[in-house]
């Protein structure tokens, strides 16, 4: 079982359900007669993995506890001593969460078993139904776990048995997961942390000498799963170690001719033309082809070829010995998703493909030789491989203790927002594939059409840190509004959007998510809202539309969502005004610096996305889309507007460095937060910031004062 960590989901929680018939009701005098125990998985009921052990309990049991759980002096006598019984029950729930209800008093008695018989007690992480249950629901008449049960519809069984309890608990656990969820409490951390804030509850328990909920071993998470990573493979995207360019082959010359092309050009690989392209040229790439239609042979191959046919292999035509498909990665991904993606599917060499699927350089292993992996590689395999809900928001845990140990190893935090957003997109499609699947499944047969799913706003500009909720949209290649076409597509939308919701991606509150008919339609039908968004808008009908301008394809035919944000673009930038509009639409941030200089706060806190990175993202945005500038991050049309020349370069470069200093604080307080059960915001407490940090907060939000003026001044030069 999984090691739980404090980011760790609900849903996909690794624990032990265990219940104790005793004795007496007083833990002090109390001793066990019966243990039972269940296993989650995942966030799954393991049935077959259950424990049910009887106690000898030394002393006699007396007839008012025989009443309650029927277990007698006779149905023990032959039963394990504690001390006997122990060492397997401390096996069966070792490194896990430990799940009960009322859980602090078996707890509290099998500690005072464990003290008796000389043994070592080390108190599990917890967590009790009884406190979950009322922090879900605050207005039940009580929490007694017949009332949970009848609540939540859970059927009772064995009433008063070990294993009948902690049965009926872990089904009462698994039934509060999405009412906890809509009470903004999707992980492990965070489930404790509200445990802990019933502060009259837990002075109950600890009067009756129960044990409190134990949240954590010790340490930080960052520093017990990953104490040392290797950051190069997170800060460096393919593009910056590939070969260029493609080397391609005809399929039909000889192995021989490949052979001696790969030993005279010293590569390992040669990509196989299509059938169609054999006649263009051999040595230099035909960029208009796809890697869905190539196919790759390499130096493996050739000799794997050799081995088998001897000489005469050298004659055979290479389309012989290709293989097909060929894998690909792009080349705006970053290295650790390549080594993720070579592990997975046991091969040494990768495509690189641009934003059009097309083929413009090729990664091998050897290119990789000098960058170790690490256990956060499993990231990328993790989310890729992920079947449902629950192993994606498994999947998805990764990111924190990823970004976490990043962080400590000096990544800025605009690299590590990249890292968060590539997995985003990533989830963001694997919950396609799987919302797809599953349509199928229900019999509503494959996509009518071709289509693409994109991500929006921080997603798509690579800003994203580890408090987002979902921003998609949807693109298919013909149908009408709410036509045969459409109806698929809102299906298959509302599933994608419930998988992510469900895998700790919240529901977008502004609804931009691609199971909204305003987020989803045709290309016709996209065009027409380009037309009217650019043409004929006012800022009231531009609300929520800036962030499509940061739009970036993340599954199917990408070239369909990307295609309609060139033109949206294009279009844009020969209407004069529709940049202020768009800016003026999105309205605007609130001062972060009070008149005497110091943060206005609430509650301790300064909120930087709304003092700091919504200035400074919408300036970009505005002037990118003015005056065609196609960057997508706001670093990079910050220095794209610079380099036109048309002034204001040092202002320009002050909002680009105060927008990383906003991330760098962000990502630090939402680490810290994560760890601590506290859900992630961009709200920071200026009391835990260090001088050297207040100042370097106080210098970005005084560069952020003039970027409205600055934008005025910009949108109508050049």
């Amino acid at each position: 079982m999984a090691r739980p960590s404090s980011a760790t989901p609900l849903l996909a929680l690794d624990a032990v359900v265990i219940d104790t018939e005793t004795t007496a009701i007083d833990p002090r005098k109390a001793s066990i007669v019966e243990i039972g125990a269940v296993r989650l998985v995942a966030g799954r009921i393991a049935r077959h993995s259950a424990l049910r052990r009887l106690i000898r309990s030394g002393g006699s049991i007396p007839a008012s506890a025989t009443k309650v759980h029927g277990i007698d002096d006779a149905a023990v006598a032959d039963a394990q001593s504690f001390a006997e019984a122990w060492p397997e029950l401390a096996g069966f729930i070792a490194d896990t969460v430990v799940i009960g209800h009322t859980l602090g008093f078996d707890l509290a008695v099998i500690k005072r078993e464990c003290d008796a018989a000389g043994m070592p007690w080390a108190p599990p992480r917890t967590l009790d139904t009884r406190l979950l249950a009322q922090v879900a629901e605050p207005h039940l008449a009580d929490y007694a776990l017949e009332t949970l049960a009848a609540w939540l519809g859970v059927e009772v069984a064995d009433r008063h048995s070990a294993l009948g309890d902690a049965m009926t608990c872990a089904h009462i656990f698994v039934a509060l997961l999405p009412k906890l969820r809509d009470a903004n409490i999707r992980t492990l951390a965070e489930a404790g942390q509200a445990c802990r804030a019933l502060t009259d509850v837990l002075d109950a328990h600890h009067r009756a000498g129960w044990i409190g909920p134990i949240d954590r071993a010790g340490g930080t998470d960052a520093e017990r799963t990953l104490e040392r990573i290797d950051s190069y493979p997170y800060r460096h995207r393919i593009r910056d170690v590939m070969r260029v360019p493609p080397r391609f082959v005809a399929r039909d010359q000889s192995v021989r001719d490949a052979l001696g092309r790969m030993m005279g050009e010293r590569v390992s690989s040669l990509y196989v033309r299509p059938a169609a392209a054999d006649e263009a040229r051999v040595v230099a790439p035909d960029t208009g082809i796809a890697a869905s239609d190539a196919g790759i042979v390499t130096e493996r191959d050739l000799l794997r070829a050799i081995a088998q046919h001897g000489g005469d292999a050298l004659a055979l035509p290479v389309a012989h010995v290709v293989n097909r498909p060929l894998a690909a990665v792009s080349q705006d991904a970053f290295v650790y998703r390549a080594i993720s993606l070579m592990n997975e599917r046991k091969i040494r060499h990768l495509g690189v493909v641009d934003d059009t699927g097309v083929l413009v350089g090729a990664l091998s292993a050897r290119d990789l030789l000098r960058l170790r992996a690490s256990e956060a590689l499993a990231l990328g395999a993790a989310i890729d491989q992920a079947d449902d809900a629950h192993a994606l928001a498994l999947a998805w845990a990764k990111l924190p203790l990823a970004a976490a140990a990043l962080s400590g190893e000096s990544v800025a935090a605009r690299d590590v927002a990249a890292v968060i957003s590539r997995e985003l997109g990533a989830l963001t499609r694997q919950a396609a594939v799987i919302a797809e699947r599953r349509m199928q499944e229900q019999g509503r047969g494959g996509p009518p059409c071709p289509y693409a799913v994109a991500v929006l706003g921080s997603a798509g500009r690579d800003e994203s840190l580890l408090a987002m909720d979902q921003d998609n949209a949807l693109f298919f290649a013909q149908g009408e509004a709410d036509g045969r076409e459409d109806q698929w597509f809102g299906a298959l939308g509302t599933q994608m959007s419930d998988l992510l919701h469900a895998a700790g991606i919240p529901y977008c509150r502004g609804g931009v998510m691609a199971s909204r008919p305003q987020w989803r339609g045709s290309t016709a039908t996209w065009a027409a809202r380009i037309d009217h968004w650019v043409s004929r808008s006012t800022p009231e009908d531009l609300l929520a539309v800036d962030i499509f301008f940061d739009l970036r394809g993340v599954h199917g035919d990408v070239a369909l969502a990307n295609g309609l944000r060139q033109r949206a673009c294009e279009a844009a930038k020969r209407e004069a005004a529709f940049a202020k509009l768009l800016a003026e639409s999105a309205g605007s941030g609130e001062p972060g610096l009070s008149f005497l200089g110091t943060f206005r706060t609430k509650r301790g806190r300064i909120d930087l996305k709304k003092a700091g990175l919504f200035v400074t993202v919408t300036a970009a945005r505005a002037l990118a889309v003015h005056h065609g500038v196609p960057e997508r991050s706001t670093p990079g049309r910050l220095a794209a507007v610079k380099d036109l020349g048309i002034g204001g370069a040092r202002d320009l470069d002050d909002l680009a460095e105060a927008h990383g200093v906003f991330l760098d604080l962000i990502l630090a307080q939402q680490i810290a937060d994560i760890d601590h059960g506290t859900p992630a915001s961009n709200a920071v407490a200026t009391n835990r910031l260090s001088q050297r940090d207040r100042d370097r907060l106080r210098q970005a939000l005084r560069a952020v004062e003039p970027a409205e003026q600055l934008l005025r001044d910009l949108l109508f030069r050049g």
